[in-house]
């Protein structure tokens, strides 16, 4: 038998990279890298349980999502997505204020044929940034969390240009 056993190929974090917009009226994505010590997703599913009147047990069903991306980062005034989310919580920013584009890059999909090209997601998301804290000689941290707004776009996302292409499979609602 020559057949190739493949191992279980697991996703390490740094093949996941992070995108947020810090532009005013155009797209201006900036990377979410360096500072930020995490950045998790949380999709959160909302459910729905039922007991039937002929059942002992419940009946559940997932009627939708309140996605949440939680994060803590290191406050370094270079970085250009901090400051922005600094900014938001310093200015205590709300409504449309408080809200960009968040684009979450799978850099272990590319797409075939395109250099620097990757499946990705993009979210509308509304920033609530929850504490700046720092014990004397630390570095000041910026916590809080992204909450998605509406239901993401699926498309794709070039990492030299910063561009974000949709492919049309919408998940619902808009963004």
């Amino acid at each position: 038998m020559s057949e190739t056993i493949k191992r279980n190929e697991t996703v390490q974090r740094y093949q996941v990279a992070d995108y947020l917009n810090i532009g005013t009226n155009t797209e201006n994505y900036e990377f979410m890298g360096m500072g930020f010590n995490t950045l998790d997703e949380n999709p959160s599913a909302q459910q729905d349980s039922k007991t039937y009147i002929c059942d002992k047990s419940a009946t559940t069903t997932i009627k939708g999502y309140q996605t949440q991306f939680p994060f803590d980062t290191d406050l370094i005034k270079s970085q250009k997505a901090i400051m922005y989310l600094y900014d938001i919580g310093r200015n205590q920013k709300t409504g449309a204020d408080a809200e960009t584009d968040y684009v979450r890059v799978e850099l272990f999909e590319p797409i075939s044929g395109k250099d620097n090209t990757f499946k990705a997601r993009k979210f509308r998301v509304a920033a609530e940034i929850s504490s700046f804290a720092g014990a004397g000689g630390e570095t000041i941290k910026v916590t809080g969390n992204l909450n998605n707004v509406g239901s993401f776009i699926d498309g794709e996302f070039n990492t030299v240009t910063r561009t974000f292409t949709p492919t049309g499979n919408e998940t619902g609602g808009t963004v």
